[in-house]
C-alpha cells in the first residue's frame, strides 16, 4: 500500500494501513504514549478478493469509490509512493491519522 525511502514511510506515513500498523509498535522509551489506532472489522478472505481497495471494511476514512476499483499508485513526494485515494486528502486535513 506503499513505498518510498524508509525514513519517509516512517516518519510520514500516508497510507491508513501504514499509519495503524506504525501505531502497533513500541517505544523504546516507556514515558512515550502513542496514539493507537485500531482496525475494525477482518482482513478480506484471500481465496475471494472483493473489488476495490484491499482496505475496505477496515479503513476509517474510506468512502465508497474505495470499493469500486483498486486504488492506483501515486506519488506523494519525491519517489514516496501510496495506493490510497484519499491519502492527500488525509494529510491534509487533519484526520486521525496525523
Amino acid at each position: 500500500v506503499e513505498r518510498g525511502p524508509t525514513s519517509d514511510v516512517l516518519t510520514r506515513p500516508r497510507h491508513p494501513y501504514t499509519r495503524a500498523l506504525l501505531s502497533a509498535t513500541l517505544s523504546p522509551d516507556p514515558d512515550e504514549h502513542k496514539l493507537h489506532v485500531p482496525l475494525r472489522g477482518d482482513a478480506p478472505n484471500p481465496l475471494a478478493i472483493p473489488p476495490g481497495c484491499p482496505f475496505v471494511g477496515r479503513c476509517p476514512i474510506e468512502i465508497a469509490a474505495c470499493s469500486a476499483a483498486p486504488p492506483p499508485s501515486h506519488t506523494v513526494a519525491g519517489t514516496h509512493e501510496v495506493a490510497c485515494i484519499r491519502a492527500d486528502e488525509a494529510i491534509t486535513t487533519g484526520s486521525q491519522f496525523q
